[in-house]
């Protein structure tokens, strides 16, 4: 371990201003008086350079190290803060701030050893202590009201924008679009900081929600792309399909059913077959419950004011403001509803489910509910040729909605793996596998299925899993989704979930909530003896038997 740092005396004992810790205190005054100068611990030093030798991501090699730093902080990486000061000492070792910057998170700290690499870059001619500098000052600077005057933050702001500017041509897109989000979200944390509640707490680090503001700054514009893209592609398949047509038919080319007149930015064909492919006498034969969805538009959700939607949540899942707050964040600034991949995971009683279900319900989406313990590689579809036929579920989630952007909730995802419900020990045929090509854009919006033996799009539909454990789940699964743990409700939460029971158990039997009387003294005293926390259904039971002596002295009386 290192030596505990002792306090440093200096010539200037002016108090270091709100906004930029240490920005007036003198870094250059003469120390004296000083006992036992901290050193930095050896394993500090060895940690960080190993993790830097350890990185095999090319990608990152010709980066800027300031990008590479974004990109560490972006993926939650642990080890940034000892490369950092692994760095500090290769270059200029045995700095006093060092050894406190390697012990400490505190920001004042941090933006006193930028400043005095700062120094040291300029006395000893040494640019790189610049750089590095910067790095210190990204990684430490916190949330706060008056950010954007402060002079740490203007001056890594330029660097990020400077060196977002000279990315070269050839870098991977699916790399520069991540690093163009965390340096434009950057930039606008001060001006979009007052729209995300969650993040107004003091002591948070403002590079760690860049990225997550950065993503919301242009979806009109990302939009409009993706529209003029996908025009792009059905006119090409549809020129495409003329073509196949006319080589196999010598008569006229057959055009494409028409757009229904709803077609527009907030609508979505999902399923598109021209009319000779309509006369094949398999699909003739099964094509009638699916009238609804070939060659129409289908409307795609708003979504309702997420206000509103987070305080019903809220107010129902007090102890999953976690997951509430992830969620409704994809939603942020989007036209439709649309959710990236998420698991839900924690111990059983937790209303995993119920919350997944009700998500869908405020966002006034459909919810097409899977068990997977019992599905497998039938997810995605059987062939028309055998007596089963049928579309992908996703498709029949769309069917049965009626809208381009329903729900599919995937409950107890983990369980899809063994061998009941018709999977494969040997991996062939399970849910798992198939629910890969669906998770990602791209293959989403042309997903092969095999009923109509057709691209479909089923880009629009948001995928929310449940799992009481995520350690069995495969890799290539877990990097398609978001990962999110809900935790069980603690005895605090009694008094702002028994409100939501009450009103769960009146919807269940066909009731208005304000024909159950909130509990009184004596059965809250009862309730609150025998539930301490944990499962909701266990609470929701003790409330059922609490009504249910209501009921029985109702009618003795």
């Amino acid at each position: 371990m290192s030596k505990k740092p002792k306090s440093i005396k200096t010539t200037d004992a002016a108090a270091p201003s709100k906004t930029e810790p240490n920005e007036s205190a003198s870094i250059d005054g003469v120390v004296d008086d000083v006992i036992d100068l901290p050193i930095v611990d050896d394993g500090i030093i060895l940690i960080g350079a190993a993790a830097d030798a350890t990185d095999l991501d090319e990608r990152l090699k010709d980066l800027p190290r300031i990008l590479r730093v974004a990109l560490l902080i972006n993926h939650g990486n642990r080890d940034v803060h000892d490369r950092l000061v692994a760095d500090v000492e290769a270059l200029h070792p045995g700095l006093p701030l060092t050894a406190v910057f390697a012990t400490t998170d505190d920001p004042a700290t941090a933006l006193a050893l930028a400043k005095e690499l700062d120094r040291y870059a300029v006395a000893d001619d040494a640019p790189e202590l610049r750089h590095i500098a910067d790095c210190v000052r990204l990684l430490s600077l916190p949330m706060q009201k008056d950010l954007a005057s402060s002079g740490d933050y203007r001056r890594v702001t330029q660097t990020l924008m400077n060196a977002l500017g000279r990315l070269p041509d050839d870098i991977d897109v699916k790399l520069a679009a991540e690093i163009e989000s965390f340096c434009i979200g950057w930039a606008m944390i001060p001006a979009l900081r007052h729209r995300l509640g969650r993040y107004q707490r003091s002591g948070l680090v403002a590079a760690n929600h860049a990225s997550t503001l950065g993503d919301h700054t242009a979806p009109h514009r990302v939009a409009a792309a993706e529209e003029a893209m996908r025009a792009r592609l059905e006119a090409r398949t549809a020129n495409q399909r003329d073509e196949d047509a006319d080589a196999d038919d010598q008569s006229a080319p057959q055009a494409p059913a028409p757009l229904s007149s709803a077609s527009g930015q907030h609508h979505r064909l999902i399923v598109q077959l021209n009319k000779t492919e309509m006369k094949n006498a398999r699909l003739k034969e099964l094509l009638p419950q699916f009238e609804g969805i070939v060659n129409k538009a289908l409307p795609l959700v708003a979504p309702p004011p997420l206000e509103e939607v987070r305080k019903i949540l809220l107010f129902e899942f007090p102890h999953a403001r976690n997951v509430i707050d992830s969620v409704l964040s994809d939603l942020i600034g989007r036209p439709t509803v649309l959710v990236r991949p998420t698991i839900i995971w924690g111990q059983p009683g937790g209303g995993k489910s119920l919350i997944a279900r009700r998500l869908a319900e405020c966002l006034s989406v459909s919810c097409w509910r899977t068990d997977s313990s019992r599905s497998d590689a039938a997810f995605g579809g059987t062939d028309r040729r055998w007596s089963s036929a049928e579309p992908c579920h996703p498709l029949l989630a769309i069917a049965r909605a009626g809208h381009a952007n329903p729900m599919v909730l995937l409950d107890e995802l983990e369980k899809a793996g063994g061998t009941g419900g018709g999977n494969r020990i040997d991996g062939i045929g399970r849910l798992w596998d198939c629910l890969l090509g669906m998770l990602e854009t791209e293959t989403s919006f042309r997903y092969p299925d095999p009923f109509f033996q057709k691209n479909v799009d089923l880009s629009q539909i948001s995928y929310l899993a449940t799992a009481n454990s995520v350690a069995a789940l495969p890799r290539p699964l877990l990097d398609r989704f978001r990962v999110l743990e809900l935790a069980l409700p603690s005895r605090d939460h009694l008094d702002a979930l028994l409100p939501a029971v009450l009103v769960d158990l009146a919807r269940d039997r066909g009731l208005n909530a304000s024909w159950i009387a909130p509990l009184d003294g004596d059965e809250y005293a009862a309730i609150a003896s025998a539930w301490g926390g944990g499962s909701v259904r266990n609470l929701r039971r003790l409330v059922e038997v609490i009504l249910r002596d209501r009921d029985a002295s109702a009618i003795r009386n």
